[in-house]
Parts: structure tokens; C-alpha cells; sequence
């Protein structure tokens, strides 16, 4: 068969490597750059006299680990992509309280030395040490449709503990406002600190980040398909007819016998020239958030004491009016060894000095609602159905490791044989047919500001 795939995230290039090992694929991707949220910027600092030195910097994709991205993993030792440990702790700046803290240490902890006798940071401490203990057993006791600002409210957790502990983390993780972060469901957060050891400080998995900076596993994974991969191509509409799918792109016109939507499902929607009342229903349960990123050397946006630097950094502002920020450190996440601190800043333009910027991006993560449960129980509906398949990370939890399992669900229903890390199938190396095609390393890199198609 002849299938297209629009869009090049995870999600989709996980599915073109396995489907072109049986099938001809042909992948859209309306951007000049390959990976949706994999976006690795290089940067070069220093002079001919000093020496130059070149750094892979992520901007998007930025960690996974073993245990809680267990098909991710196995695909970048199927691919032989070396990975590094690194860190992920997580500290708090609040511009309304002057409160200052960084999770990971005692040290840190009590950054600010008065925070030893601040009733109110203590009250927060009990509270976390509380939520950490109490968490598992509520799992059994919430509803679907419970959110985490009516949990916070129910079992009387204190304003400081909320506001400056569990909705940034939260907040941090689904780069969302903190505000939309309290309208998640309960349930789904506290499946997801258990099972990501968050509600615990033994049980934790090792966090690991791409050697070289994301884009290696990219390079790697495209390497049968690329010939069939068109950049700078956006689809701008799609139909179903007898004789196949009709897909219009700038500059023309193509019949597939099948499409797969590797895109936002809200994107999704907008190409189906013909969508049905179950794909409208569906694609329309999952809202996206917009991010804007910035990657720079300006440490002003990091906690004013060094010892409460963290790889994460949430700033909340003096008004509630400001949209909360976050900072990731790239020197301590990828262990960048530079004089200059490089940074990756959500949402937040005024505080970056305009001289220390070094590039911008755009990014969009689903946002999830109490509904959001039963609309992803309902996935296969809509995998082969009318020619078209979809997959994503919105039909899980948002993270790579989603993106990954989703386009496997799609491959699954096609006869493409899975695997895990229970079997020992590979990765397909070779596609159906080859055909000669230029090198990815040909097209331009990766523009100022790209459009993603979370950190992790």
C-alpha cells in the first residue's frame, strides 16, 4: 500500500520506520526540520583567536528514562544512541513572597536560610511529606471527574503547599499555566507521580538525556525513509474517496491508499476536509496550550542564590495576572561544560536582556480534562477507519514515550509485528523499495523560530 503520514514528531516517525519496512510511505512535514518537539540548536561561542566551541542545545524534548519510557529506550539502543544521566531536580522562585527553594537538597530546601523558622514554608513541607504519603491511597477513593483544585480543596491542603509546590511542579511538567493545571483530573496526576516515583525519594527512575543533543535519535530513525520524506510541504487538505485518500498539498495533489495523522489532533481536524460527527467528537476533546521558548544566557531568570539553582526552574511572578515561567538550566541537564549559562525560558520575553538571546521556538502540548480519560480508552475507533488513522502523545499522557506507544497502536491494526522489551524484534532496517533521494543533512537547519509538532 501507499500511505502518507502528516507530520514528523515522534509519533509519525516511529510509525514511517515500521510501516515502510512492508509499505511505501511518504511523510509530510510542513516545517523545514525533522521531529516536532525534538529541536536541537547549535550554538557556537568563542573567536578564531580564543577558539570556537560548538554545543548541541535541546529545546524541546529534552529527557526520558528507562522505566517510564521503556519503548523510547529500547528504540534508542535499537538505533545504538548513547545516553547520559543527568539531573532533574526542580526549584521554586516566588517574586510574590520572595520565597526562594530548590527540592533536591536540605541545602537546597533552605536556600534561604529564614525559611528554618517561616511557619509557612514548614506548613508547606508537612503538606508535601503528606501528599507523598497519602497519594497512593487516594488513587483508590477519586473519581474521573474529581480535578487536582477540588482535591487540594477537599482534603484542606494549605495555599503555600498549592501554590508554591504541586501546581508549579505540575505546571512545569505539562508546560501549562498553573490554572489549567488545576483543572486536570486528580487521577491522572496521581497515577502519573506513582508511576514516575515522584511521590517518593528512594523510588526514583534515572533520568537520562541524548548524547549530542536529541536530533541524534532523529538522524538515526529516518535513515531507510528519508528519500520519502518531503520538508517544507504542508498539507492543506484531506478526503476520502472510493479510490483512496485525496491529499492536497501546496504544489499538488496525491491518491494514498491510507493516511496516518501523526499531528495535533487539532490540526487533524482542521485538514479533514470531510470529517465525521465520531472524528469531530473525538480529535475535539483534546485543548492545546501555546509556548513560546526562548534560548539564551541570561541568568537573571534564575533564582538570585546559585545554591537554589535547579534543571527546572519555576519563576512566579508578583501578579497573578503574569503567566508563571520556566527556566530550564541546559548546563546542568546536559551537562554543558561553558563559561556561559545557557537557558531554555518558557513564556517569558521581558526579563531576557534582547542581546543574550540566541534563538526562539514555538510549542503547543494538549492540555487534559476530566473528559480526557474516556475519549483515550476510545483510540482504536479511529485507527484504519475511512482510510485514516491518527496517533499522537495526546492520546496518552503527552510525553515522547506516548507519542511512541500510539504509533505503535496504529502500526498493530496495518500487521506491522510489535515489539517490547519482552521480544527480541528489531527494527525494520530496510523500507519496501529504495529510491534514491537527498540527504537530510542537505536542507536547511533548523529556522530561528520553528513551530513543534515537553521537554520530555
Amino acid at each position: 500500500m501507499r500511505i502518507a503520514i502528516v507530520g514528523s514528531g515522534v509519533s509519525g516517525l516511529v510509525a514511517a520506520r515500521m510501516l515502510s519496512a512492508i509499505h511505501e510511505v511518504v511523510v509530510f512535514e510542513a516545517d523545514w526540520r525533522l521531529g516536532g518537539h525534538v529541536n536541537t540548536h547549535e550554538v557556537e561561542v568563542g573567536t578564531a583567536e580564543t577558539g570556537r566551541q560548538r554545543y548541541q542545545i535541546d529545546t524541546g524534548f529534552i529527557v526520558c528514562n528507562d522505566r517510564t519510557y521503556p519503548n523510547f529506550t529500547r528504540i534508542l539502543r535499537d538505533l545504538n544512541v548513547p545516553t547520559d544521566p543527568t539531573s532533574m531536580s526542580f526549584s521554586v522562585c516566588c517574586e510574590r513572597t520572595g520565597l526562594e527553594y530548590n527540592g533536591t537538597s536540605l541545602n537546597g530546601v533552605f536556600a534561604q536560610r529564614r525559611n528554618l523558622v517561616r511557619p509557612s514554608f514548614l506548613r508547606m513541607l508537612r503538606d508535601i511529606l503528606r501528599f507523598n504519603r497519602e497519594g497512593p491511597q487516594h488513587l483508590e477513593t477519586v473519581t474521573e471527574n474529581e480535578t487536582v483544585g477540588q482535591f487540594l480543596a477537599q482534603h484542606r491542603y494549605s495555599n503555600e503547599f498549592a501554590q508554591q509546590y504541586l501546581l508549579p511542579m505540575g505546571a512545569a511538567i505539562w508546560s501549562c499555566p498553573c490554572a489549567d493545571f488545576a483543572n486536570f483530573p486528580i487521577r491522572f496526576i496521581l497515577e502519573f507521580y506513582v508511576n514516575h516515583g515522584l511521590l517518593s525519594l528512594r523510588d526514583r527512575p534515572t533520568w537520562q538525556v541524548i548524547r549530542g543533543g536529541s536530533m541524534r535519535y532523529v538522524e538515526r530513525l529516518v535513515e531507510p525513509f528519508r528519500h520519502n520524506i518531503r520538508m517544507a510541504c504542508p498539507v492543506e487538505s484531506v478526503s476520502r474517496q472510493a479510490d483512496g485518500v485525496r491529499v492536497s498539498f501546496r504544489g499538488g495533489e496525491e491518491i494514498f491508499d491510507e493516511i496516518v495523522f501523526a499531528c495535533h489532533s487539532d490540526q487533524a481536524l482542521r485538514l479533514l476536509a470531510d470529517a465525521d460527527p465520531l472524528e469531530t467528537e473525538l480529535l475535539s476533546a483534546f485543548p492545546y496550550s501555546d509556548n513560546s521558548a526562548v534560548l539564551h544566557t541570561d541568568e537573571r531568570v534564575l533564582p538570585k542564590r546559585r545554591r537554589a539553582w535547579a534543571s527546572w526552574n519555576y519563576h512566579l511572578p508578583k501578579t497573578q495576572v503574569d503567566r508563571p515561567t520556566l527556566t530550564y538550566n541546559m548546563n546542568l541537564l546536559q551537562q554543558i561544560d561553558s563559561p556561559q549559562t545557557f537557558c531554555v525560558t518558557l513564556n517569558e520575553d521581558q526579563r531576557i536582556a534582547e542581546e543574550k538571546v540566541i534563538a526562539r521556538f514555538k510549542y503547543s502540548h494538549p492540555l487534559f480534562t476530566v473528559q480526557r480519560s474516556a475519549v483515550q480508552k476510545r483510540h482504536r475507533e479511529v485507527i484504519r477507519r475511512r482510510r485514516t488513522s491518527f496517533c499522537g502523545a495526546y492520546w496518552r499522557n503527552g510525553f515522547h514515550e506516548d507519542g511512541v506507544v500510539s504509533g505503535l497502536a496504529v502500526c498493530r491494526e496495518f500487521g506491522i509485528p510489535d515489539w517490547s522489551l519482552q521480544t527480541k524484534q528489531r527494527l525494520p532496517e530496510q523500507p519496501a523499495a529504495e529510491k534514491p533521494g537527498a540527504s537530510l543533512r542537505s536542507q536547511p537547519a533548523a529556522a530561528a523560530v520553528a513551530s513543534g509538532g515537553k521537554s520530555s
